[in-house]
């Protein structure tokens, strides 16, 4: 958007006496006198052209850690290695964005933003539920029968696939241990689902937290870490996957609401050293807990709800208050523009394929056991050692082709036309409406 200005002209003053006094009875012409008066003719400078304001668009750098989280979060469910949550706490930094950018949208009214959001949310959702269902049906599951879930409520609980209030139920094993996937694929594919309900909510609650931050800013933030401490250290047990999801909400909470500090201006108004500060005292509390509560995978903050409460929300309160506001990926990091762009279009699909995705690339690698030139024990044993590296190297690939099948349902959720590749190039831009194209 442009916006035009205009500049001054000068124009001739009225003539006026030796010291810029007007003559008496001035008209508009100089009286005539017995000598020559000197006229100056002054203009006025033309003044500066209005800072043009800044095109309202993405912040690139919030862009930026949304593309991190979404790999490391990939990289993690790969290698598995627990430290990766204490490096970049992914979901933390998640929640964080979509807390932002919620309270920005909910400055139009907050029925219409919810209905938005859940639109947004839900068609991607049951692509993917469409697909891991089959399988399980194929796969002989039958949700009624199953003794974890039970008769009714198993099939009350497929509810879940639609509208993700609860946890949807899936097989602990099905299927057969020597078939193409293992027979825990269900649990790892369907697992991720819990970030869907807990968004979903984050995205409910959100007109109620918005307005308690707005008449009570600390205590609103500062309350899902009490809350944390209660339910995600044994104070108060609460049973079943009910109890998982406030417990997510709460580690989460603070996360959530530091969006909409962020988005108020909050943290701008406190002196980075004070927040710096605050933040590294929280994140510190947050280890020496770990240090205490080891899980079986050791520093996995994953299983220590307090400890991944305090380290994320130290972690976002550093990461926001540096936040530069991108409009466009400075210096070196430009050369990525194109892949933050497509992630970000596209991260409720990367999300929520990259673990079944991560688990077909084992029945792809396996097939390279049967190459002709594969049949030696030093090359078998070649192949074994670098497995995982396969791994990694072929999901990124096997992301893409999903982006391509099913991404699309993404811009239908958003009412969008439908783009195969929505990298920001310029061959997938809208071109403007109107004048003439040349041959």
């Amino acid at each position: 958007m442009t916006h035009g200005y205009t500049t001054g002209t000068g124009t001739s003053p009225e003539p006026t006496g030796p010291y810029g006094t007007p003559y008496p009875g001035n008209t508009g012409t100089a009286p005539e006198t017995p000598y020559p008066v000197p006229q100056q003719r002054t203009t006025e400078p033309a003044p500066e052209p209005a800072p043009a304001p800044k095109k309202p668009g993405r912040d690139r750098y919030l862009d930026l850690l949304r593309s991190i989280a979404l790999v490391r979060v990939v990289v993690y469910h790969l290698f598995g290695w627990a430290w990766l949550t204490v490096l970049f706490p992914s979901m933390g930094v998640m929640f964080a964005l979509a807390g932002s950018l919620m309270a920005r949208s909910l400055k139009r009214p907050a029925l219409g933003v919810i209905r938005s959001r859940v639109r947004r949310l839900l068609p991607p959702m049951w692509a993917f539920a469409a697909v891991v269902l089959t399988m399980m049906f194929v796969n002989g599951w039958n949700p009624a029968e199953d003794p974890d879930h039970g008769d009714t409520w198993g099939l009350i609980g497929l509810f879940n696939y639609i509208v993700p209030i609860g946890a949807p139920p899936y097989p602990w094993h099905v299927g057969s241990p020597s078939g193409l996937l293992e027979d825990t694929w269900a649990v790892q594919a369907a697992g991720v689902l819990w970030y869907l309900r807990a968004y979903l909510w984050f995205v409910l609650a959100s007109p109620l937290l918005l307005w308690l931050f707005r008449k009570a800013p600390w205590p609103t933030l500062l309350a899902p870490l009490g809350l944390t401490a209660i339910v995600g250290t044994g104070v108060v047990t609460i049973p079943g996957e009910t109890g998982n999801a406030v417990t997510d909400f709460a580690v989460y909470g603070s996360c959530w609401v530091l969006g909409f500090a962020h988005h108020e201006g909050l943290l701008k108004r406190i002196p980075r050293y004070v927040s710096v500060s605050c933040a590294s005292l929280v994140m510190a509390f947050g280890l020496w807990w770990a240090s205490n509560h080891l899980g079986p995978d050791g520093w996995d903050l994953n299983d220590i709800p307090l400890a991944q409460a305090a380290w994320s929300f130290g972690f976002v309160v550093i990461l926001l208050q540096y936040s530069p506001s991108w409009q466009e990926l400075p210096g070196r990091l430009a050369k990525w523009d194109k892949l933050v762009t497509l992630s970000n279009n596209r991260a409720v699909t990367i999300y929520l394929w990259h673990n079944l995705l991560i688990m077909a690339t084992v029945p792809i690698i396996d097939l390279a056991y049967r190459l002709p030139f594969m049949q030696s024990e030093r090359a078998m044993a070649a192949l074994d050692s670098a497995y995982t590296l396969w791994m990694f190297a072929l999901v990124w690939p096997l992301i893409g082709l999903a982006v391509l099948a099913v991404g699309w349902v993404e811009d239908l959720a958003a009412k969008r036309k439908p783009r195969l590749w929505p990298n920001g190039s310029k061959s997938e831009r809208p071109r403007p409406s109107g004048g003439t194209r040349r041959g």
